[in-house]
């Protein structure tokens, strides 16, 4: 993340702010004893920001178009430490596994690791799209020391994805998991694709989502399109669902009116369940907040870190 211009087709109209308006640090933390890796991005001139704690979505690194993200969080006067998972990007590992507990884990020592840091304020924001949206509530629901969540293009109820999916799908799955947990006991394994065409057998495969996920890859990245089978086994029992009632601080739920993986109705079924809650629908599809419509959805997202945390 140490070169501004984006060089994936989702975000190449965008105008980015002056460099000036912000300053960039490479930051690592342990997890288990591995070392993951992040950058924070922080608000020039402005005296103990306080910090957006940003993990990446389903598959993805930190070089998916966050680094915009986080530049217009910054010229709002808030600081943003965005990460890798392991087995992600620049953190240890290259295996690609999804594995949700493993994730909420790095997000937990990626707090930790901001404790440390000196000249940043005390108030901490759990960001997530997609996947890692539903780390935030999760972790909003099992943490009292976090101030906001904002879940954008939240997946609610992987179980109620892949089933969905329907019985061919779910079949096909449970033999390539088998296969691989098979194969990785001797060395080999099976994988999948993180994303696919709707009807192929990956862990992204709704309408849409595969081309507008694709755009946000950068060009010069080193990314595969694949984890191993074994995480559609993992994604199928999450279900943040369940934490959701027990999140006590802000939440905005923002979504796309047409994500083939999250509907309005479900966002705003979830967001009755929210002790102080915020829904928004906007135009646009899973992808989109991140890509094509990011001006907007950040609009969404600084208005509502206004109201509840001041400007």
């Amino acid at each position: 993340m140490t070169r501004r211009t984006p060089l994936n087709r989702g975000q190449r109209g965008l105008t980015r702010p002056s460099r000036e308006r912000f300053a960039t640090r490479t930051l690592a933390f342990e997890v288990d004893g591995d070392r993951c890796r992040g950058t924070l991005v922080r608000p020039s001139g402005v005296d103990d920001p306080p910090v957006v704690v940003m993990g990446p979505g389903l598959g993805a690194t930190r070089r998916f178009g966050y680094r915009a993200v986080a530049e217009r969080f910054a010229v709002d006067g808030r600081a943003s430490f965005v990460f890798d998972y392991r087995g992600f990007g620049d953190s240890v590992g290259t295996d690609h596994l999804i594995h949700p507990e493993r994730q909420r884990a790095d997000y937990v020592g990626a707090l930790d690791r901001l404790s440390r840091v000196d000249a940043l304020g005390t108030e901490r924001i759990l960001w997530g799209t997609s996947l890692a949206a539903g780390h935030a509530l999760v972790l909003g629901a099992e943490r009292r020391a976090v101030d906001a969540v904002i879940a954008v293009s939240p997946v609610l109820d992987w179980q109620g994805v892949v089933r969905a999916r329907g019985g061919r799908y779910l079949a096909r799955a449970a033999a390539a998991v088998v296969r691989d947990r098979l194969g990785s006991r001797v060395g080999g394994g099976v994988t999948v694709p993180i994303v696919g065409a709707p009807g192929s057998l990956a862990a992204l495969t709704e309408p849409g989502v595969r081309r507008g996920y694709l755009d946000l890859v950068d060009r010069e990245h080193t990314w595969r399109n694949e984890t191993p089978a074994r995480s559609l086994s993992l994604l199928g029992g999450y279900r943040p669902i369940e934490h959701v009632g027990q999140v006590r601080a802000p939440t905005l739920l923002l979504g796309g009116a047409d994500d083939p993986l999250v509907s309005p109705s479900t966002m705003h079924g979830a967001g009755e369940r929210l002790d102080r809650g915020t829904v928004v629908t906007m135009p646009g599809t899973h992808v989109s907040p991140l890509g094509t419509r990011l001006e907007t959805a950040i609009e969404y997202q600084q208005t509502f870190l206004r109201d509840v945390l001041g400007g």
